[in-house]
């Protein structure tokens, strides 16, 4: 019986100061990408979040690289299996208004969760 070890490892940045809607535009764009691709494709994103959904990724790869360190695997060789951008809180702040009123602000927070395995198509055994 041979047994197949699924080689996959996550990261997570939660607390990210931009609204999910907005960090959303940027990881539909790399959404099962191969790894090298999605980052050299991030580069040239003028949207803010491009390097905070570049930082996860990279450190994704790194944990996957740290938990199976007896492959040799590369950036090319991986792929991005999920990304997901969740809400996190809102702080909820107060603008003063004319006449005595006040007007809602909202600051919005995300969540970004990557996983990442190795690419199965390159693998031949």
């Amino acid at each position: 019986m041979e047994t197949t070890v699924v080689l996959e490892a996550k990261a997570i940045q939660k607390h990210l100061r931009k609204p999910a809607r907005k960090v959303r535009l940027v990881a539909d764009a790399v959404r099962g990408m191969n790894v090298q691709k999605a980052l050299n494709q991030l580069q040239f994103f003028t949207q803010g979040s491009a390097g905070d959904v570049a930082k996860v990724i990279k450190s994704a790869a790194a944990n996957l690289r740290d938990k199976f360190q007896d492959e040799a695997l590369d950036n090319e060789d991986l792929v991005i299996k999920t990304i997901m951008i969740d809400e996190g809180v809102t702080l909820k702040r107060i603008q003063p208004a004319p006449q005595g009123r006040a007007h809602p602000i909202r600051k919005r927070s995300c969540h970004i969760t990557v996983v990442v395995k190795r690419d199965e198509t390159k693998v031949k055994d």
